[in-house]
């Protein structure tokens, strides 16, 4: 069996923007179906999947993923004519009805959400493929199949948690012996994810795609300035679901698009709205520790009610909200559950796997296994490296290395000394974190790194912290986690140990927290190579670890685009597989 999972909504944007012309520009991002994707399963297991992104160059776009499938199908040595399914992660059919109320409605569902427009893409981008071949899946069950089915679990309690997904937000089920069953849902007006990001853009970042920014913001400030205001705002109830009521104030076609009646009422009675040129200061700072205080009672009180109500031990977090790294180590520490599985593609681009996923399963059952680090995107080899090698000629100067030992070893002393490294290795990274195959790399312990790299490459916010990717097996000597344990996704909050804080300042966050990345022999075996290469110059086998881009750009793809970026920006050594790259006269 083969199937092809695709997510996005080609159409959402530019029918936001030719009926509501003149938006802020961040307010078009106010739309569901960013993030498109693709994903190829065959005979149940993982072959390829990439966010569409990487190939157009356009951040977060939801058009058709025809370039990520093309890939797909390249990887595995298909064609089109040989899948068996297409499934897409969204089904909107059932809700038809919803959108016959007004003629902008209708409208809406027919452009963007409806199957004949999907078909239309599906015609247009694949000619010939059979239609009725087109399948639609719901999207929390996309979401959820995309964590229960790669937790290498038979039973486990699910949770999805996003902004929206047809007209849900919030959506638990129970997972056993490969069969998914809902419990509860709850709709998008009472939606934490939207929530969360309306508060983000009334702080001046952008709307479904900046909440880890808030993220990031939340440890500077002080959670009891208004953390009644949240309390109000945000209703936990006994059944364990929440009720958001000023989500509900919208009435008009035009207030519901862009929330407009919460938004004011946001500035009526939060703070004043704070422009994207504005600095931010401390009430800033103080209103992002009461929101990100608020999310974290939400999934805690979610996932207790639920835990208990079924008597599962193990839990698994999908969509947007279990991007949040703050809240997902909050729920480890809890102990509320023995084991916690969170998708490392939890978001939309997610669903491509999910709603493959979720179709293989209904013909044979999938072996359950642990997802790997999802090094699932191209990769490329010696002739197309020195073929872009030469697109440079002039401007770089660039040698092979004679083994990838040599090249770990070459890598690891400029880390040592203080220089910063882009690494381009192996298969790019499904999903939103580097991990190894698209990355900039520096020593965390060089006070002065984190401003050294914010002003050459990523252009960023001074207040976001950068990651520690880490040897596994030496992860407990500097961070408060038991030996071996296991974060190889770059998705969990840990505490740097109190007494290594001041040694490794480009990682370790304003509370003393870090992103941590553990990295194995067994799932990364070349990037762990790297860091026991840098211990064995350093004494400690970790680097800081951060994506191989700058800001509004997607993670490099090519080796055309990791030169040309390496080239744009102040990195100062760049690695292609084994092939060193500096500047002409550097």
């Amino acid at each position: 069996m083969k199937i092809i999972g695709i997510s996005g909504l080609e159409n959402a944007v530019p029918f936001k923007m030719a009926k509501w012309p003149g938006l802020d520009e961040r307010e078009y991002r106010i739309a569901q179906g960013m993030d498109a994707a693709a994903a190829l399963i065959v005979d149940g297991r993982v072959v390829a999947a990439a966010e569409q992104e990487r190939f157009s160059r356009k951040k977060h776009t939801g058009s058709f993923p025809i370039d990520a499938i093309h890939f797909c199908l390249q990887k595995a040595g298909l064609s089109i004519c040989e899948i068996d399914e297409i499934a897409h992660g969204f089904d909107y059919a059932p809700y038809r009805s919803l959108y016959a109320q007004d003629p902008v409605s209708e409208e809406l569902y027919q452009t963007v959400f409806s199957r004949e427009a999907l078909i239309a893409q599906v015609r247009r981008e694949l000619p010939g493929f059979p239609e009725e071949r087109v399948i639609s899946v719901g999207h929390h069950l996309a979401h959820a199949a995309s964590a229960a089915f790669v937790s290498g679990w038979d039973e486990c309690l699910v949770v999805v948690n996003d902004a929206m997904g047809e007209v849900e937000s919030l959506s638990i089920y129970t997972f056993t012996n490969g069969t998914l069953k809902k419990l509860r849902t709850v709709g998008a007006n009472d939606s934490i994810g939207v929530l969360y990001s309306l508060v983000t853009l009334h702080l001046g970042f952008d709307f479904n795609s900046d909440e880890y920014k808030i993220m990031g913001l939340a440890p500077y400030g002080n959670p009891a300035k208004y953390r009644s205001f949240f309390e109000k705002v945000v209703e936990l109830r006994d059944d364990g679901t929440i009720r958001i009521p000023i989500l509900k104030m919208n009435q008009t076609r035009a207030e519901r698009e862009s929330y407009l009646a919460t938004r004011a009422w946001l500035d009526e009675n939060l703070v004043p709205r704070r422009q994207a040129n504005q600095s931010v200061n401390s009430v800033h700072e103080d209103v992002a520790a009461a929101l990100q205080e608020c999310l974290e009672r939400v999934v805690l009180h979610v996932c207790e009610h639920f835990g208990k109500q079924t008597g599962m031990r193990r839990i698994a977090l999908a969509g947007g909200v279990a991007l949040n790294c703050t809240a997902n180590g909050k729920l480890v520490r809890s102990r509320l559950f023995d084991e916690v599985f969170i998708q490392p593609v939890a978001g939309d681009d997610g669903t491509a796997l999910g709603a493959a996923l979720y179709r293989a399963s209904l013909r044979d059952p999938l072996p359950q296994s642990r997802m790997p680090v999802p090094l699932l995107g191209p990769a490329y080899g010696d002739a197309a490296i020195e073929t872009a090698l030469r697109h440079f000629d002039g401007r770089i100067e660039w040698k092979k290395l004679e083994s990838p030992a040599a090249t770990f070893g070459a890598a690891a002393r400029l880390i040592a000394a203080g220089r910063v490294i882009a690494w381009f290795r192996g298969r790019m990274e499904y999903g939103p974190r580097a991990l190894g195959g698209r990355s900039i790399l520096a020593d965390p312990s060089h006070p002065e790194m984190r401003d050294r790299i914010n002003a050459m490459v990523k252009k960023r916010e001074a207040f976001r912290p950068f990651a520690p990717a880490c040897a596994m097996e030496e992860a407990h000597r500097w961070f408060e986690v038991a030996p071996d344990t296991d974060l190889p996704y770059m998705i969990s909050i840990v505490d740097v140990r109190p007494e290594f804080r001041a040694s490794f300042p480009a990682i370790t966050h304003v509370n003393g927290s870090a992103r941590l990345q553990t990295v194995s022999a067994k799932d990364n075996p070349d990037f762990h190579s790297l860091l026991r290469a840098v211990g064995e110059v350093t004494g400690c086998p970790m680097v800081l670890n951060t994506s191989f881009n700058v800001k509004g750009q997607p993670i490099v793809n090519t080796p055309d685009e990791a030169i040309e970026t390496f080239l744009g920006t102040g990195i100062e050594d760049l690695f292609l597989e084994d092939y060193y790259v500096s500047r002409c006269g550097a």
